[in-house]
Protein backbone atom coordinates (compact mmCIF):
# COMPACT_ATOMS: atom_id res chain seq x y z
CA UNK A 1 0.00 0.00 0.00
CA UNK A 2 1.27 3.50 -0.85
CA UNK A 3 2.08 6.01 1.88
CA UNK A 4 0.43 9.44 1.93
CA UNK A 5 2.41 12.25 0.33
CA UNK A 6 2.20 14.86 3.09
CA UNK A 7 4.59 17.20 1.28
CA UNK A 8 2.24 17.43 -1.69
CA UNK A 9 -0.78 18.07 0.54
CA UNK A 10 1.08 20.79 2.43
CA UNK A 11 2.13 22.47 -0.81
CA UNK A 12 -1.46 22.45 -2.05
CA UNK A 13 -2.65 24.09 1.20
CA UNK A 14 0.07 26.74 0.92
CA UNK A 15 -0.86 27.49 -2.69
CA UNK A 16 -4.55 27.80 -1.78
CA UNK A 17 -3.70 30.12 1.11
CA UNK A 18 -1.48 32.27 -1.13
CA UNK A 19 -4.19 32.49 -3.80
CA UNK A 20 -6.82 33.53 -1.25
CA UNK A 21 -4.49 36.19 0.16
CA UNK A 22 -3.84 37.60 -3.32
CA UNK A 23 -7.57 37.71 -4.07
CA UNK A 24 -8.21 39.61 -0.85
CA UNK A 25 -5.43 42.07 -1.71
CA UNK A 26 -6.85 42.58 -5.21
CA UNK A 27 -10.33 43.23 -3.77
CA UNK A 28 -8.92 45.63 -1.20
CA UNK A 29 -7.04 47.55 -3.88
CA UNK A 30 -10.17 47.68 -6.04
CA UNK A 31 -12.17 49.14 -3.13
CA UNK A 32 -9.41 51.64 -2.45
CA UNK A 33 -9.36 52.73 -6.11
CA UNK A 34 -13.14 53.17 -6.00
CA UNK A 35 -12.94 55.40 -2.93
CA UNK A 36 -10.15 57.50 -4.45
CA UNK A 37 -12.28 58.15 -7.55
CA UNK A 38 -15.06 59.62 -5.38
CA UNK A 39 -17.50 56.71 -5.22
CA UNK A 40 -19.39 55.97 -2.02
CA UNK A 41 -18.73 52.65 -0.24
CA UNK A 42 -21.36 50.08 -1.21
CA UNK A 43 -21.90 48.63 2.27
CA UNK A 44 -23.27 51.81 3.89
CA UNK A 45 -25.95 52.58 1.30
CA UNK A 46 -28.41 50.02 2.68
CA UNK A 47 -27.94 50.92 6.36
CA UNK A 48 -30.63 53.13 7.94
CA UNK A 49 -29.79 56.49 9.46
CA UNK A 50 -28.73 56.47 13.12
CA UNK A 51 -31.80 58.35 14.38
CA UNK A 52 -34.27 56.24 12.40
CA UNK A 53 -33.54 53.03 14.33
CA UNK A 54 -35.05 54.08 17.68
CA UNK A 55 -37.96 56.27 16.60
CA UNK A 56 -40.63 53.67 17.21
CA UNK A 57 -39.45 52.43 20.59
CA UNK A 58 -41.63 53.23 23.63
CA UNK A 59 -38.70 54.51 25.70
CA UNK A 60 -37.81 57.24 23.19
CA UNK A 61 -40.86 59.48 23.85
CA UNK A 62 -40.22 62.49 26.13
CA UNK A 63 -42.18 62.81 29.41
Amino acid sequence: MATPNYGYEKRQRELAKKQKKEEKLRAKNARRQGLESGEEPHGDADAPAEGAAGEGSPGSTPD
